[in-house]
């Protein structure tokens, strides 16, 4: 079992809602400014969203690959700086008009386009940085960007559309692919090396400044991934046709009659187990060398996970069935090194799954959204907090803490118990004693959305699960997060003792 996590406090702020001039946020000057603004407001940990390279939908959580980087995130002004790009190709292209939101359909039209002149000009091939990245890399690199460079050969459409052959990585076929596609492999192969460069460059800045980088991973991947087609053995698949026979969602609950079915594929944990779960000590390896910390999403299906029948409309037919537990748990904890695993624990109650957190160390999570419409005694108030536990005023799927803690959204009661609780006389103090609460408790870390460090309401909500389009668009301007609230954060700090 590994040590707590060091008290102290952090800021949730995907990559992509910095503030650039380019559409998106990056790993450029605008990241680094954020993290002198982190180090100002003396926040030990910035948490990001997952870094994969997204899909349909443009959800983080949903992605072509549990293992590469989104490419949209290579600054492009440091490309330029390293002779790869000209300023006026940059400035050629168009980001939208909008600085707080990201328009995902722009980005794909220009960004790839601008990268590709990168790709053109750059002598990577020389290089031994890359040579070392391409051997250390190996395990996934080069089925990603064949899946990529096949992607793109076949419309983008989803790999279990592809012909035969390849679609069932029969040897001949995969030969003369990679034969046929070879420049294309290796477009999306220094897409990576960048990507990775910059994201090291970053880490290490942020690590002078004494911030850690919390990092999340979905539990589950997409089924258009390169891992499902690179390893369709160690998923719930009819193996024949390589469709999925059982799929991942949640079940009907108080916020949804339907349920939620995600789609993506079930792990077979028999196989995986069988082979000593080597896919998910890649995985966490790979992790491991990217972030201090590690949140794992849906961690309830490590326990148990929710199985539903491929095909069906709603989540309604689906049923629980055994995850692998400690099992897994074990494998990840070899390979995580020094890296720290937050499990977030959220939803149905699961007495297992604090079972297993008492085993492994592991910290849970707790949301002062959840706290005040149930009894005295719910876990997400601030007085039923253990120290080893994380405190979130909002997850990226909730409302901004100024949406939720409305008049017109909240019960006369529940309106009462929050005021009483927080010690708020009017509903503008309630953000703020809402941080104070987090900040006083005794978890061991607190970490607040962006969008309620600066009190924004519901326009700049994340994410509206079961949703697609409009999500995961909102973007930080420059200059929003300011001295008035780099001051109160870091004031928060000093009276709480979160250094």
């Amino acid at each position: 079992m590994k040590t707590m996590l060091k008290r102290g406090a952090g800021v949730l702020l995907p990559v992509f809602s910095l503030p650039s001039p380019y559409g998106i946020g990056t790993f450029g000057a605008a990241a680094r400014e954020f993290i002198d603004c982190l180090k100002a407001a003396r926040q030990s940990y910035w948490q990001v969203l997952p870094l994969g390279p997204t899909s349909y939908g443009d959800s983080p959580y949903q992605s072509f690959s549990a293992f590469a980087g989104n490419p949209y995130f290579i600054d492009l002004d440091t490309l330029r700086e390293e002779g790869l790009l000209l300023q006026e190709e940059i400035d050629a292209c168009g980001w939208g008009g909008n600085p707080e939101e990201i328009r995902y359909d722009l980005l794909y039209e220009t960004r790839f386009a601008l990268l590709k002149k990168a790709f053109a000009r750059s002598r990577h091939q020389e290089s031994a940085a890359y040579r070392d990245f391409v051997e250390e890399n190996k395990d996934w690199l080069s089925d990603y960007s064949l899946y990529m460079a096949l992607k793109k050969h076949f419309g983008d459409r989803a790999w279990t559309e592809w012909d035969g052959d390849v679609r069932f990585r029969r040897p001949a076929a995969m030969e003369a692919a990679r034969a046929r596609f070879a420049q294309e492999m290796e477009y999306w192969s220094f897409l990576q090396f960048h990507f990775f460069k910059q994201w090291e460059a970053l880490r290490a800045y942020a690590a002078e400044r004494e911030i850690s980088i919390v990092g999340d991973i979905p539990i589950y991947v997409a089924l258009d991934s390169a891992d499902v087609w690179s390893h369709p053995e160690l998923f719930q698949l009819d193996q024949e046709t390589l469709t999925p026979t059982r799929v991942a969602g949640v079940p009907p609950d108080a916020f949804s009659d339907d349920g939620q079915l995600w789609g993506n594929p079930l792990y077979d944990w028999e196989r995986m187990e069988a082979e000593d779960f080597a896919w998910w000590k890649r995985r966490m390896e790979a992790s491991a060398k990217l972030y201090d910390v590690l949140r794992i999403d849906h961690f309830i299906g490590v326990v148990q996970y929710y199985s539903i029948p491929y095909g069906v409309e709603t989540a309604k037919e689906g049923r629980w069935e055994k995850g692998p537990g400690k099992k897994l748990t074990d494998a990840l904890d070899a390979s995580a090194g020094k890296t720290r695993i937050i499990a977030e624990d959220l939803g149905i109650y699961v007495p297992e799954v604090k079972e297993l957190l008492a085993k492994t160390g592991y910290p849970g999570m707790k949301i002062i959204e959840f706290a005040f419409s149930g009894d005295r005694f719910n876990e997400h108030l601030p007085h039923c907090y253990e120290p080893n536990s994380v405190v979130y005023g909002g997850t990226h799927d909730n409302e901004t803490l100024a949406g939720y803690f409305t008049v017109e959204k909240r019960q006369w009661w529940e309106l009462q118990y929050i005021a009483d609780y927080l010690g708020a006389a009017h509903q503008s103090e309630v953000v703020d004693r809402v941080f104070r609460a987090a900040y006083g408790s005794v978890a061991s870390v607190a970490i607040f959305q962006m969008q309620d460090v600066l009190k924004l309401d519901n326009r700049a909500r994340m994410n509206t699960p079961g949703t697609v389009g409009g999500n995961w668009r909102w973007r930080m301007r420059q200059g929003q997060f300011d001295r008035e609230r780099i001051e109160y954060l870091a004031w928060l700090v000093d009276i709480f003792g979160r250094f």
